[in-house]
C-alpha cells in the first residue's frame, strides 16, 4: 500500500532551485532513498523499487552520493556475487 505524504515548501525555494514541485518532490524521493540506503535503514533494492529504476541505477547513484557499497568482509561479497 503507498502512502501520500505532504510537504510544505515555500514558492521562493522552488524558485531559487528552478524546480516546479513535481521535480522537487522526486528530487527529495530520490535523495530520501539514497540517504536511508547509506545509513543501512533499506536495502539498494528496495530503494530502486522505490525510485521505479534498475538496482544498477540505484548503485550508480548512491556510489556518486558516497555510499559505501561492499564492506570487506566476506558476507558482502558472497551476497553481491550471488546477484551476478
Amino acid at each position: 500500500m503507498n502512502r501520500i505524504i505532504e510537504i510544505d515548501c515555500p514558492l521562493e525555494l522552488l524558485i531559487g532551485l528552478h524546480l516546479n514541485a513535481e521535480r522537487f518532490a522526486d528530487y527529495l524521493k530520490r535523495q530520501a532513498a539514497i540517504s536511508l540506503f547509506k545509513e543501512g535503514r533499506i536495502s539498494s533494492g528496495m530503494a530502486a523499487t522505490w525510485l521505479e529504476i534498475p538496482r544498477a541505477n540505484f548503485l550508480h547513484l548512491a556510489w556518486d552520493a558516497g555510499a559505501v557499497l561492499m564492506e570487506d568482509s566476506g558476507d558482502d561479497l558472497m551476497r553481491e556475487t550471488a546477484l551476478l
